[in-house]
Order: structure tokens, then sequence, then C-alpha cells
């Protein structure tokens, strides 16, 4: 008799078609070849055969039919037979909520860095996961209002930072004495990550009835990730790093990257239908992921989604760089064509500007003009003796976000000024990060008359589940104040960095804890509310409240950090110039 296929993981409610309001994509790991189906009450729904990489089973579901406008439960079945709901499940149903076609507004929540929840009866040594608590509120409460949607932020997993469970499961596979030792060699030990991190119940109910969009960050495959030219030409010599960085990108691609795309871009993407049409995929999958990692511009990572008015482009910050030091850049000449392109075309059918990025535009004064400094002195700006501490320095003190590649940090400040000016000029234009464990508000201005019209934005939330030690929220702090701005203009003079094209004043934080940013854009408005996860005190609930409510609904609470209109004046205020504080 033919044993009936499980469901490891999923389901992941990705891709919902803000366009039509009648599609959406669900994706489901099984441990078997089958077929996974959705059905969803309205009648909407849709089936896929699964496709296999390296003995494991994958399928992202097309559904369609949806109604716009309404929010219908679903079930998931392979071969026919129910695996979604589980039996006994005390969460809610899934939904999917279909927007309605034209939309009034979107609901985003954003976010960073979460490290795999604790198991179940451990204490939890970085406090309450800020999902799981989203997720305890959510299923509580069924009027509470749902994110339309869920940006995480990158470091989704820590292959570098693996749990004592993990670590145990790595012994029992192969010697940690040897490297890499308890961080992960290659794809099936992604595959653990995932499975550690996304198999919590909590989250894995949000994960199934929130529509999620992500991108990656160094975590995701190790700390530091193509640094500097160097960094890569060292990691390439160690024996683990091919499979390490192979097996990174395999796993990004089945785990994250192909639910971030529309119905319409997996039915044009080449590799998705090799993948799919063959009977084991590893193979295309692999040759690709050499590929990337050895040619920047063979894959884009990079994408764009509108959510009615509101334009979303998530971008690579992490394999799309140019390392040269005498032409060091963020983004290479494709992606950063495609994001230009992508910000200005149609200009005036998008009120709000999203622009995903894990890694901050603007830091701290001190630490951009630190990390400009050391850009400086990378490329020999001060001779090879300080070249050489300049590269010792970007690595132990992590100098490698955008003020680390000055050229695109001016880039980027070009783009949105230009983005945001004139009569077809959105009314607001967001930076959202993470990446820096803290979360903060700032403002830039531009110098002279060159800059948007549009409200601009830095906001930064990051942790969702990690931590972040005191002498760094110290730095932190510091890199905001009168002293930490003099200081880093003294380094910004040695190293003859010049002068920013922008200041930008803090307008909120920082704020430390594990936490969530959400953004709540109507028409031309915008608003922005801070939430921490805080332990609370087991609340006693009658029945039968006791048995559906999830634990970390009684275990820990969400709570307003701080709230705030960023839309306030919009583009009528006029041309918003530099702070006479700014960075």
């Amino acid at each position: 008799m033919t044993a009936t296929a499980a469901l490891r993981l999923g389901p992941l409610l990705r891709f919902v078609d803000w366009e039509t309001g009648d599609a959406a994509t669900v994706w489901v790991e099984t441990d078997r070849p089958c077929t996974a189906e959705v059905r969803c009450a309205d009648g909407a729904g849709g089936a896929a055969p699964a496709f296999r990489i390296a003995d494991h089973h994958y399928a992202l579901v097309p559904v369609t039919g949806l109604t716009p406008g309404t929010t219908t439960a679903y079930e998931v079945f392979l071969d026919g037979e129910r695996v979604w709901p589980p039996p006994g499940s005390r969460f809610p149903p899934s939904v999917i909520s279909a927007p309605a076609v034209p939309s009034d507004g979107v609901t985003v929540a954003f976010g960073s860095c979460r490290w795999s929840a604790k198991p179940v009866g451990e204490h939890d040594p970085v406090g309450p996961d800020a999902l799981d608590t989203l997720a305890g509120r959510l299923a509580a409460d069924p009027d509470e209002v749902r994110p339309d949607v869920l940006l995480l932020l990158g470091d989704q997993v820590y292959a570098d930072e693996t749990s004592k469970a993990t670590r145990a499961w790595l012994a029992e596979r192969r010697d940690l004495d040897r490297p890499p030792g308890p961080q992960v060699a290659d794809y099936e030990e992604y595959t653990r990550l995932y499975e550690e991190s996304w198999l919590d119940p909590e989250v894995r109910w949000l994960l199934s009835t929130v529509p999620s969009c992500l991108i990656f960050d160094d975590h995701d495959v190790i700390d530091d990730w193509n640094t500097s030219a160097t960094w890569v030409a060292g990691m390439r010599t160690r024996p683990w790093w091919r499979e390490r960085v192979v097996g990174g990108l395999m796993s990004y691609w089945v785990y994250q990257h192909i639910g971030n795309l529309s119905l319409a871009e997996l039915e044009k993407d080449e590799l998705y239908a090799a993948v799919r049409e063959s009977p084991d995929g590893t193979g295309a999958l692999r040759d690709f992921a050499l590929r990337a990692d050895a040619d920047l511009a063979s894959a884009r990572w990079s994408y764009r989604r509108d959510f009615g008015r509101t334009r979303l482009l998530m971008v690579d910050t992490r394999s799309a760089r140019v390392l040269d030091e005498r032409r060091r850049a963020m983004l290479d000449a494709g992606e950063a064509g495609w994001l230009r392109t992508q910000a200005l075309e149609a200009r005036g059918s998008y009120d709000h500007l999203l622009i995903g990025a894990s890694l901050p535009w603007l830091l701290p004064p001190l630490i951009h003009d630190a990390e400009s400094w050391n850009a400086a002195l990378c490329r020999g700006e001060r001779g090879a003796r300080w070249a050489r501490l300049g590269e010792r320095m970007r690595r132990r003190l992590d100098l490698e976000h955008w003020s680390a590649f000055p050229g695109s940090f001016e880039e980027l400040a070009d783009l949105i000024a230009e983005a945001g000016a004139g009569e077809r000029a959105p009314s607001m234009i967001c930076v959202l990060s993470g990446d820096v464990h803290h979360a903060y508000v700032a403002e830039p201005g531009w110098r002279g008359t060159a800059g948007p019209d549009a409200r601009v934005w830095q906001l930064t939330c990051s942790p969702l589940h990690n931590s972040i030690p005191r002498v760094l929220q110290l730095g932190f702090r510091f890199g905001w104040s009168r002293i930490g701005r003099l200081l880093g203009r003294l380094l910004a003079r040695h190293g003859r960095t010049g002068r920013s094209s922008v200041r930008w004043e803090r307008r909120g934080g920082p704020w430390f804890g594990n936490q969530l940013m959400t953004l709540t854009l109507r028409g031309r408005s915008a608003a922005l509310r801070l939430e921490q996860a805080e332990a609370a005190a087991p609340v006693p609930l009658p029945q039968p409240l006791s048995e559906t409510v999830p634990a970390e609904g009684r275990r820990a609470r969400l709570v307003i950090t701080d709230e705030r209109e960023l839309t306030a004046g919009g583009a009528s205020a006029g041309r918003r110039e530099a702070p006479r504080s700014g960075g």
C-alpha cells in the first residue's frame, strides 16, 4: 500500500495579486512526490505537482478564482487527502484576503533579523519573538486588523549562529571539530534551518494567512557576506565555502525567492520551468547557484510588487555588489538600472514608494562618516598602510552599509530626489531596512534646492527576535549625539570624503528590543506604528478560549512604543531642505 503524502513545511501564503484581486500563490514542502491542491471555501483554488530538489519536494500552488474584496478560508490537500489545517488545530482557519480593485489602501508590517524561536519549555535568552506575539494576538482576536503584507527584510535564518538543537542534529551528520563546525555546510543543512524556524506553530499559522515578501541579508548565508573583494578571495580558499554558498543560494531560491514572484513572472522564469519539468531539478538549480555566485549579472533577486497605489521595490544589497575598491558599489550597473527604471516608471500612478533594503540607507551620523572614511582608506586615499588597517576595521566593525559605498549612497539620494519631485510626485518615499538590531526614524533633507517634494523617511526596524550588546546600544546612541557628529566630521576630513548631498535628523528612537513596524497607507496619507514584544504574566482564560488561544497570546504582548503621521503637509509642504543639525 502506498503511503500518504504528508506536509513537511508550510503552507505559506506568498503572492496575492493586487492588480486583479483574484489570484494568489501558496508554497508548501511535502515529504514525497505528490500533487498539492488548495481549496478555498468560496470555490477558488488551484493545484500543482511537487518538484524535487536534493530529495526534498516542493510546490508553489497558483490559486485562482478569488473574489476581489473578500476573505476566504482555505485548506491544503496532497493527492486528495487534507493535510491543512492539521487535526485539532488551536488556530483559526488560514485565509486568503483578496484585495478590492481598486484598493483603498494597504497595511504593511515589516522587520528583520529573526533567530529561530526557542524550544517549548526552555528559557528564551533574547525575549519574546515579535512574530510569535503578533500571531498570538491575531489568533486570539478575530476582529484584530491583520497586515495586508508582511515584509521580512533579511536574516530569516542564521546559517552561522545555529541553535543547540540544530548543533546536535549537525553532530549526527558530521564532525563539528572540522570546518565549518557548528555552522551549516550544505543544502540539506539549510533545510534544517527553515524547518526549525517555520515549524514554530505561531509563525507557521501567521505565514499561512498573511502574505509575505522576503529578501536575504548576510546571515542567510554567512556574516559579512560579500563585504569586500579581499573577504571573497579569502573565503574561496576555504574548502567548505563552495558548498556553503551554493547551498545558501539554492535554498534561498526555493524557500524565499520563488514565492516573491507574481504568477506572470513565474510563467516567464526559465529556471522555474526547468525545475518543474524535470524529474529532479537539483542539477539545474545548482548550476544556477554556481553562476549566481561567480557572475553578479546572471541572477536578479530584487523584485517589484504593487499594492494598489503603493509601489514596493525590494532590493538585493548583498549579492549584487561591485567590490573592486576603485569602483565599489552596492548595486552593479544592471541592478542600479533596474531600480531606477522601476522607481520612475509611470510616475503619478503611485502615492507611496517603498524601497525595501536589508541595510539602512541613513545611519547615525558618526557611523555614516566612519563607514565613508573607512571606504576612502580601503581604496588607498591615505596609502597602503592605512588601506590594510581599513580592511581589518571594515570586517571587525561591520562597516558595510550604504555609506560604505559612497557612490551608491549618493546615487540613491539622487534617485529619491528625482522620483519625489514634480507634480506627479508621490506623497511619501520610505526606505525600509533592518540589520542593525534596533529601530529608529530618520528624515533627510537635501542641500540647496535639489530635494524632492515628497516626504522622505528612513524607517529601520530590527530585530524581530534577537539581541544587541549593551555596548553597541550605547554606541548607536552616541552616533546621533553632537559630539558623535563632530567626531564623524573629523574622520571625514581625514579620509577626504567630501560632503554628502543630504543631511538628516533623527525623528524617533533609537529603540531596542524585539519589535515590528507597521505602515498604514490610505490615499496620500501614511501612519507609522512601532510595537515591541514584552513578556506578560500568563492570563487564565475560560473555556473554550484556554484551548484555542495560542500560548504566545498569553505569555507576551505587543506594546505600542511609537505612533506618528508621516505625511503631514505631504507634497504641498514644498521641498524639504537639510536639517541644520543633520548628518
